[in-house]
């Protein structure tokens, strides 16, 4: 019976380890594991219609009818720099930072609106110019943004030539040697406990 109930919390335990190392690719430009990630990317931070001003009222009816109050910070490129967003996750555009996350070579202006959460009161609606940081993941042949990462210590790229596009890199399957660890370690115990 001991021997089942190991068994079983070491199950439970690489089924929670699969699930968390499959949240996020280890480096930028690897096959996506959400096909939709690029759509809401762009639902979130290139919606069409956005106001032109920084009228809290304007973004307040804005967010209520279009985004929703679900998130107390929202953050809205310009729809024209589409092309240059998409180019952060390019060799030309953006650098490596962590993870998956790249960073532009150069600064974009978005706004910013921070609102109570469920309420959409909003808080502050304010005009930012600073480096993006992107999630960037292989959907279809193209490497595109999935996330848009706060940038709150304002950082900048190290311009050390390391292009968010890794060659080496591009389209590989994420890696689970986590994973694998996990399910050997389960099989050990198994076999021990018979």
């Amino acid at each position: 019976m001991a021997a089942r109930l190991g068994v079983f919390l070491a199950l439970s335990a690489c089924l929670l380890l699969a699930r968390q190392t499959s949240a996020r690719n280890e480096a930028p430009c690897q096959r996506s594991r959400w096909n939709k990630g690029f759509n809401t990317f762009l639902q979130r931070h290139l919606p069409p219609g956005t106001p032109t001003s920084l009228d809290q009222n304007q973004w307040k009816r804005y967010i209520l009818n279009k985004t929703g109050c679900g998130r107390p910070t929202q953050s809205f490129l310009n729809p024209m720099d589409l092309a240059r967003v998409k180019e952060v996750c390019s060799e030309q555009g953006g650098e490596r930072f962590k993870d998956n996350l790249c960073i532009s070579r150069q600064p974009f202006t978005f706004v910013t609106v921070r609102s109570e959460m469920g309420t959409c009161g909003i808080k502050s609606v304010r005009e930012e110019t600073k480096h993006l940081i992107l999630a960037c993941e292989v959907l279809g042949n193209d490497c595109l943004p999935v996330h848009f990462e706060g940038n709150p210590d304002n950082q900048t790229p190290r311009n050390d030539g390391k292009g968010c596009q890794d060659s080496q890199a591009k389209g590989r399957a994420p890696s689970a040697n986590a994973t694998w660890l996990c399910w050997l370690s389960l099989l050990l115990l198994f076999l021990r406990g018979f």
